[in-house]
């Protein structure tokens, strides 16, 4: 077997605090947070002087897990426009099972979210849409009908 799961997806962010918040208001769990930095994430990461702050985000069923990396040094990079369209190359969104779509959209609006499109049924599968959050981050909602 070539792999064991997958373990976690990093997300680099301009604002901890405020990205934070939106994933627990989704639901998620802040399992850490903290400095990282010294010769063995340089090694790692391929970056020289790096200096970060990391949050760990768990889903409820503690399987799925979140990576929030700020930056200090060097400043963090945008590769793309913030508004980037779905079609653009590279990791365009995560995707969570909700409950209650409407409900979830209500409260991550409070935290600035935005819908990308609209919310979309998918035969009599599910509802789905996909929703911009702090610093351009896209997560997709899904709510299994029946």
């Amino acid at each position: 077997m070539a792999i064991q799961r997958m373990d976690n997806v990093l997300i680099v962010v301009d604002d901890l605090d405020a990205t934070i918040s939106f994933f627990v208001e989704l639901g998620m769990e802040l399992q850490g947070r903290g400095p990282v930095e010294g010769r063995w994430v340089e090694r790692v990461i391929g970056i020289d002087d790096v200096r970060q702050e990391v949050a760990m985000l768990r889903t409820p069923d503690g399987h799925g897990r979140i990576e929030l990396a700020m930056f200090h040094t060097p400043e963090a990079i945008r590769a793309e426009p913030a508004d980037a369209p779905a079609n653009t190359l590279g990791i365009r969104r995560v995707m969570f099972a909700v409950d209650d779509i409407e409900d979830v959209l209500t409260r991550l609006r409070a935290h600035g979210a935005e819908l990308v499109g609209e919310v979309a049924r998918y035969e009599d599968i599910y509802l789905l849409c996909y929703v911009r959050g702090p610093g351009g981050i896209v997560v997709g909602l899904a709510e299994q009908l029946n």
